[in-house]
């Protein structure tokens, strides 16, 4: 009778070493869940210039004026074969073509602070805009 008690006594003492392991495993893997930084999505804006003389940039349907620092997605529908779309400012200077017309995208990342300015080269003096950083 003795050595059945020991034998229980020596499985219990496994099984509760072993739900100790299993739960301090388990709290390390919810650990580094909740410490993995999660990917926000990259905020997307959008440019257009033309067909008449106008250019706009846009966020979610408004008018930029002002954005939060870093990196954003900008697609250019440019709809005219008279216009571009030039964006300049610290660290971007990105251009569709004068006589090219259609969308692209492009990927920037814009600095805190910043003042960056969009422009149809050959009408900046009638067609610009710009918006601040913060």
């Amino acid at each position: 009778m003795k050595r059945k008690i020991t034998l229980f006594m020596a499985v219990t003492k496994e099984t509760a070493q072993m739900k100790r392991i299993s739960l301090v495993l388990g709290a390390i893997a919810l650990g580094l869940l909740a410490a993995a930084p999660t990917q926000a999505a990259v905020p997307k804006l959008v440019g257009t210039v033309g067909p008449g003389f106008t250019i706009t940039l846009t966020k979610g349907g408004a008018k930029v004026a002002k954005l939060k620092a870093g990196k954003y997605s900008i697609t250019v529908n440019d709809r005219a074969s008279i216009h571009d779309f030039h964006l300049t400012g610290p660290g971007v200077n990105k251009a569709t073509s004068v006589p090219g017309t259609g969308k692209t995208t492009w990927t920037v990342t814009l600095q805190k602070g910043k003042t960056y300015r969009f422009m149809c080269d050959p009408h900046a003096s009638i067609m610009k805009g710009s918006f601040k950083t913060f």
